[in-house]
């Protein structure tokens, strides 16, 4: 750039990072450890918000959808977390009794994302949510 020309700021660059689990129990950590280094770079509530989210839809996938997953993690202005499964059912949201041991999973999602949602796929469902930089709780 040349003297007197503005300074422009390049866009955020955005990111798309995935990868396969396993549905299995261990399987869960280690999407979690796979969120927090794709994350690496973001606010630290960012980060343990998305693990915290990511545990929760990745245990329904071996709890419930009983298949393996992807985890497919967008990152520019806003992070967005996919979770892929080959499951038949359509995650609900439920309302569980305090002496009810599950059944909170997607009511963590829905209070500590910016926004969340299911989209069919012809192999099974994705499950979303999105965070701001600066995490949504």
């Amino acid at each position: 750039m040349g003297a007197g020309q503005p300074h422009r700021r390049s866009p955020q660059r955005s990111v798309t990072v995935r990868q396969s689990f396993r549905g299995r129990p261990e399987a869960v950590a280690a999407a979690r450890r796979f969120v927090r280094e794709a994350l690496a770079e973001q606010p630290p509530e960012v980060v343990e918000a998305a693990e915290i989210m990511t545990s929760e839809l990745a245990t329904n996938c071996v709890r419930h959808a009983h298949s393996d997953f992807e985890l497919v993690i967008e990152c520019g202005g806003r992070v967005r977390v996919e979770v892929r499964d080959s499951g038949d059912g359509r995650p609900r949201l439920r309302s569980p009794t305090p002496r009810q041991p599950s059944g909170r999973g997607l009511r963590i999602v829905e209070d500590m994302s910016d926004a969340w949602g299911v989209i069919p796929t012809g192999e099974g469902k994705a499950v979303w949510f999105t965070l701001g930089r600066t995490g949504a709780y």
